[in-house]
């Protein structure tokens, strides 16, 4: 299916690998211009030399950035959109705050979580929307989590902020959806990342067990849904948030 976003141009935070790197290579097997940024000048530069090499990939962008402060992340927009002309899609993303249960974590913890998985959506969005809405043609998908339906017992952290960024998307997809910006969430489930082994240790592949399908995801399957989200196809979808997890999660809604 041709998802009819060819010549678009992208900013996904945090894809240097895992998730985020999954997206902008389906993004750029679309034709999608597209710009990253990571923490490390290494792994950016190795993130962009492939997916130059992605059929059909035309430019591609790294950028150095911490998107773990609204300030890092809103500079982290700013600067895709001026190395690509414009930015007509966002794919927000961070890493992860530290494990912790109620018991064992501090209040202080609380404000750097918020800050890497509230309030970097927020600025980056900041940053990236009314351009979009002035335009009359934009799209906005932020990775989160499936805790935020289920919260993981040892994950406090992560599961207040995420939670409140989708609270936060919800609302900006009812605004903004009259412009022609869409504003969706997609929810990863146990996906083989190096965030997944550093919360479980080993191989991610022995996880599959605790999955209905029998395998962790892969990062470039996940990108095809987010890459959908942005499509032409797509543009009836907004304000949703979408689970991504192999049947992982056991409830209705």
């Amino acid at each position: 299916m041709d998802l009819g976003i060819s010549g678009r141009r992208a900013a996904v935070a945090a894809a240097s690998a895992g998730l985020g790197l999954g997206c902008a290579r389906a993004l750029a097997r679309e034709g999608v211009a597209v710009a990253v940024c990571g923490r490390d000048a290494d792994r950016v530069g190795d993130a962009v030399r492939s997916l130059r090499d992605e059929p059909g990939a035309g430019q591609v962008e790294g950028l150095v950035a911490d998107v773990a402060t609204p300030e890092g992340a809103a500079g982290f927009v700013e600067r895709a959109a001026g190395a690509l002309g414009a930015l007509d899609i966002l794919v927000t993303n961070a890493g992860g705050p530290p494990p912790g249960t109620f018991a064992s974590t501090d209040l202080e913890a609380y404000l750097p979580a918020l800050r890497l998985n509230l309030l970097s959506t927020v600025a980056m969005c900041q940053a990236a929307v009314p351009a979009m809405a002035d335009r009359g043609w934009g799209r906005v998908v932020a990775i989160t989590s499936a805790t935020v339906r289920q919260p993981a017992a040892t994950l406090i952290l992560s599961n207040t902020a995420r939670a409140g960024a989708t609270a936060f998307l919800k609302t900006l997809a009812t605004e903004v959806a009259g412009r022609g910006v869409t504003v969706n969430s997609v929810q990863p489930g146990l996906h083989a990342t190096d965030r997944l082994r550093k919360l479980h240790g080993g191989d991610p592949a022995a996880l599959g067990a605790a999955v209905p399908t029998g395998v962790v995801g892969d990062p470039d399957d996940f990108g095809a849904a987010v890459a959908f989200l942005c499509s032409a196809q797509a543009r009836f979808i907004t304000g949703t948030a979408l689970l991504v997890d192999g049947g992982g999660y056991p409830g209705l809604q």
